[in-house]
């Protein structure tokens, strides 16, 4: 299958993503301090990790989350650390940008407790973000103050900024949405709770388009969001979720887009990179055209060379379809990776 397109929406520059203590990204110094190695291009580099990280409980479980230590060291850093902060996102930018990414995500919620901590951080952030790329910020946030501090730092001139994201849980971002002109990721989410069934989630879809299209946010720029739930949990959930993209697809035609975070279907499994691929091919076989993902795993080049005939391909198909019960196939044959 020829992927022209995918519209990757970056997922790498959140305050939530962890790396290990103790493994090849997380390197202990020495006298009690620790760094995080990372390259760019071919040069090795180290983000120092401050003292306050190491007395969290998160650092006694023997994770660090390494985009806030970046932002941290950034905003709060000597020198030393204020460089290292700001190259650290600005690489992590540009290396997504550089794999074919469409949009840029970035969210500081869990960065800290104070929100207006979190404003001034997401500020900061978008405006480091955009020294490095050209591309459009997707801003994303559970809180409406933020989300609109961080459209409001946008530079519009390179197109759209993203909202990630709107439901009918959360309508209170459409309207910030609309004020700023953004484009939209409009999640199947309910009033009330999540959608389980092809039926539940359209049903979602349906009442949420036309809150959408009612402030002028046109279909081109609506992505729906059908959500996707852990394979590990539930057999079907792969199979639910392609139903909807179908359906989004028949109903609503050409001009809508679909982007989910497909990532999370791999959650809890073995060989995670191969079922997230395998996923998103049959995701935009099925009609999306997007995702939310890590672009240097997932863009249109790599799911375009796919090899649908080798063996892991069908084994993760067989999984993500429900006709590998309980995942055991593949399990079988991953178990340790």
């Amino acid at each position: 299958m020829k992927v022209s397109k995918f519209i990757a929406v970056g997922e790498n520059i959140h305050c939530t993503r962890i790396l290990k203590v103790g493994g090849k990204s997380v390197k202990d110094m020495g006298n009690g301090k620790y760094s995080i190695i990372y390259k760019a291009g071919n040069e090795t580099r180290e983000l120092p990790v401050p003292e306050i990280f190491m007395k969290r409980a998160d650092w006694e479980n023997g994770k660090v989350k390494h985009c806030a230590v970046a932002a941290w060291q950034g905003t709060y850093g000597d020198s030393t650390g204020k460089a290292a902060g700001v190259d650290y996102i600005q690489n992590l930018a540009g290396i997504q940008e550089n794999a074919g990414a469409s949009y840029l995500d970035i969210n500081i919620d869990e960065f800290s407790t104070d929100p207006q901590e979190k404003i001034r951080m997401m500020k900061w952030t978008v405006g480091v973000v955009q020294q490095a790329s050209k591309l459009p910020c997707s801003i994303d946030s559970s809180n409406t103050d933020i989300l609109n501090a961080g459209l409001e730092a946008c530079d519009k001139s390179r197109g759209k900024p993203m909202v990630n994201s709107v439901s009918l849980e959360r309508v209170d971002a459409i309207a910030v949405a609309a004020k700023h002109g953004s484009v939209v990721i409009a999640s199947a989410a309910g009033e009330k709770g999540l959608p389980s069934t092809n039926e539940e989630r359209m049903a979602n879809i349906d009442a949420i388009i036309p809150r959408l299209t009612a402030v002028g946010i046109k279909i081109p720029d609506i992505h729906i969001d059908p959500l996707v739930f852990p394979i590990s949990t539930d057999g079907n959930n792969g199979n639910n979720f392609l139903k909807t993209v179908s359906s989004v697809r028949s109903k609503y035609g050409a001009d809508i887009h679909i982007v989910a975070g497909l990532s999370n279907v791999s959650f809890g499994m073995p060989n995670r990179k191969l079922i997230n691929q395998v996923f998103s091919w049959l995701a935009v076989e099925a009609g999306a055209d997007g995702g939310i993902v890590d672009p240097m795993q997932i863009n249109a080049g790599i799911l375009s060379e796919m090899d649908t005939e080798s063996e892991n391909f069908k084994l993760a198909k067989a999984l993500l379809t429900g006709t590998d019960e309980f995942g055991m196939n593949f399990i079988t044959a991953f178990r340790g990776e």
